[in-house]
């Protein structure tokens, strides 16, 4: 080895022992300065450094006289204040390994076209110039160059040693580097564990957002840094925070995932450095165009990943082209795993409160369901029918027992003795409580609709079926089905209801898909279905299926003192309703109440009390209102003799009605129809009938 080389390599070691941990490049460069002087004369020396993606930055720069030129642009590792680019017209040839001889920079045309750095160059009067690349490892990793006040300093030979020297240091320089880039690396990642506490005061990412980007930043420098969740949908990604740092048009809150080129790798697990936008994005996609659009050059995306999947990722942009490394996909990685942390917990939390809400909603229509349940029981229990005569009670206890059971109930008894009050106590008192209490009257129906009505019927299966319709026997499926006037059914009907029974399947009117019928059938009639199985008129099979379990209910004529007691009941809650909460019946009301048959039963005797307070102009109810002489027989009295009271029309009473009613109210008709329980149309025409003005 040449023994100024020599030298210059003992030079260069004890350089490096002297410094060890606190390695300052630029004195480096001070006291190297020395030897090299020796070798090849120099107003300044400067070494730069190709880093990835193409970039140069600059490892040291000495100058003996005059300010230094590229201040600001040192090597990240030792100075995060940027990067430069020297000029890729001068030192491509040098990058390619072809060394470089300039006998006068200001006569150079190169230079004179160069701009940036390189005019500061020109302007500060240097004139020679050497540059020559730097190999380690097999590979170029920079460059070394001196540069002369005076032009034409250089000749080939001062170029050969200055490659020499740079063969020489180039090992020491790249040493250099990756040391202190490994440290300060360490240094990021163990930072990075204070971002922790910038979630310990809330676990929401969204408000604490701007805080960790301001964490992040001395470890990760952006311009603009975001993270996006997936949608519910799947099918795109939208923004949880973005900080942007005075950066180009704001990017839409919710974008496609296949608007953005990337996403399949990020999908992947993979992260995304992006050197340049205008050279790797494509400008079709709407995403990457606007990336473009809005002034970023450089980006950096790491997916936010869970076990299961990716949920979205955390991104960087930068508006110099060739900013992020792979040391920087490391560090992003790092405040990704953390971002998504805070996102689980984030999300736990959120699914805790709609867990409790739920929770909270079900308790409390629990609560109401037990309400709803004591307040049925309140009111279809059978200890809430009233009546105490010996032959009502025992048709109820009778009624009682057969109400756990599954057994088919058949209720029997002239229209208006309460029997679906009964029906639906059986219901109530069953197994099925908690399933549907469905009626249906048979007698309000033509043959085709009670069909229909019963059992459903499909789209088209008659004139006017425009859609399909579950019967009643799907609707109570799980509960109970009332049939009230089953002598009513017509004969094919009948036979429908009996397979039923007997199969506990059916099929839809027009349908031909088998259904299963889960119900507790309560039939109930005001005819002697034995006669009408006589006359022909009722099914002798469908008749001893529906007779399995009967219970008759005595008509109130033969309830004895219960007509005074559902009499009183009635007066209380028609009277609340009505607003005569004080009314009560007078002695002689309650002798014509019980002097009268009540051919009608209770429903009867619930109108006539209804009709008795409208028409009541005090709080005492007499004969007179409850008009009971029109219709029915009087009971015999205790000594055997007819009652005298007159008898009414209908005509009579209604007309008394309407004036009693126009009384209360004032002469109001709308509120008169009202308290009548008619329309106001209705109560003109029978104005105009009664000659009533």
């Amino acid at each position: 080895m040449d023994v100024g080389l020599a030298d210059l390599l003992a030079s260069l070691t004890a350089i490096g022992h002297s410094l060890q941990e606190a390695f300052d490049p630029q004195r480096f460069l001070a006291e190297f300065s020395a030897p090299v002087e020796r070798l090849v004369p120099h107003d300044r020396l400067m070494i730069s450094h190709l880093e990835e993606g193409g970039r140069l930055s600059v490892f040291a720069e000495y100058a003996r006289r005059g300010p230094l030129v590229h201040v600001g642009h040192y090597t990240i590792d030792f100075d995060a204040a940027g990067h430069y680019d020297p000029g890729e017209q001068l030192l491509s040839s040098v990058l390619a390994d072809e060394p470089m001889l300039v006998a006068d920079i200001q006569n150079d045309a190169r230079f004179g076209r160069a701009g940036g750095v390189l005019s500061k160059v020109l302007q500060s009067g240097l004139r020679s110039r050497l540059a020559v690349p730097m190999t380690s490892r097999g590979r170029i990793m920079g460059t070394l160059s001196a540069t002369s006040y005076e032009p034409g300093r250089y000749t080939e030979d001062h170029l050969r040693t200055l490659q020499q020297v740079a063969d020489l240091i180039a090992p020491f320089i790249e040493n250099v580097v990756l040391l202190h880039r490994e440290r300060r690396r360490r240094r990021r990642l163990a930072a990075l564990s204070d971002l922790a506490r910038v979630f310990g005061a809330s676990l929401d990412i969204k408000e604490r957002f701007d805080q960790l980007a301001e964490a992040v930043r001395p470890h990760l420098d952006f311009d603009v840094m975001g993270a996006r969740v997936l949608g519910a949908s799947g099918r795109d990604l939208e923004i949880v925070r973005q900080v942007n740092d005075a950066y180009g048009v704001p990017f839409p809150d919710r974008i496609p995932l296949d608007h953005l080129s990337f996403f399949p790798r990020l999908e992947a697990g993979e992260p995304v450095l992006i050197r340049d936008t205008l050279a790797e994005l494509d400008r079709g996609r709407p995403g990457d165009r606007g990336i473009m659009e809005g002034g970023s050059r450089s980006n950096l995306l790491v997916p936010l990943r869970t076990f299961e999947q990716v949920i979205g990722y955390l991104f960087f942009g930068k508006r110099q082209p060739n900013w992020f490394n792979t040391t920087d996909v490391e560090i992003a990685s790092a405040i990704a795993a953390q971002v998504v942390v805070a996102l689980q917990h984030q999300r736990l939390a959120e699914e805790r409160e709609g867990r409790a809400r739920v929770e909270g909603r079900a308790r409390q229509l629990e609560e109401r369901l037990v309400t709803l349940r004591q307040k049925l029981d309140e009111r279809y229990g059978f200890d809430r029918i009233l009546g105490t005569a010996a032959v009502f009670r025992e048709a109820l206890e009778r009624a009682a027992k057969v109400a756990p059971t599954e057994t088919t109930v058949l209720l029997t008894g002239e229209s208006g003795t309460g029997k679906e009050l009964v029906a639906r106590a059986i219901h109530h008192g069953s197994p099925r409580a908690e399933g549907p209490y469905v009626a249906l009257n048979c007698a309000a129906l033509s043959e085709t609709l009670v069909e229909s009505e019963l059992f459903g019927h499909e789209r088209g299966a008659f004139t006017g079926a425009d859609r399909q319709k579950p019967g009643r026997f799907e609707l109570a499926a799980g509960g109970t089905l009332f049939l009230d006037e089953v002598a009513e059914l017509p004969p094919s009907v009948q036979a429908k209801l009996l397979r039923v029974l007997q199969e506990h399947e059916f099929q839809r009117v027009g349908g031909t898909a088998t259904l299963r019928a889960d119900v507790r059938l309560i039939a109930a009639t005001n005819r002697d279905l034995p006669r009408a199985v006589s006359d022909g008129t009722f099914r002798e099979d469908l008749f001893y299926r529906l007779n399995v379990f009967s219970v008759h209910l005595p008509p109130l004529r033969e309830r004895g003192d219960d007509v005074l007691l559902l009499a009183r009941h009635f007066v209380w809650e028609i009277g609340e309703r009505l607003g005569k909460s004080e009314s009560r019946l007078s002695p002689e009301a309650q002798d014509a109440l019980l002097a009268y048959r009540w051919p009608g039963n209770t429903r009867e005797l619930e109108n006539a009390i209804e009709r008795a307070l409208i028409l009541a102009e005090g709080g005492v109810l007499t004969p007179a209102y409850l008009g009971l002489g029109g219709v029915g027989e009087q009971r015999p009295s205790d000594g055997g003799s007819e009652s005298k009271a007159e008898p009414q029309s209908l005509a009579e009473l209604e007309r008394h009605a309407i004036l009693a009613a126009l009384d209360n109210t004032h002469g109001n008709k709308t509120r008169a129809a009202a308290l009548l329980g008619i329309t106001r149309t209705q109560l003109h025409t029978r104005l105009k009938r009664f000659g009533i003005p």
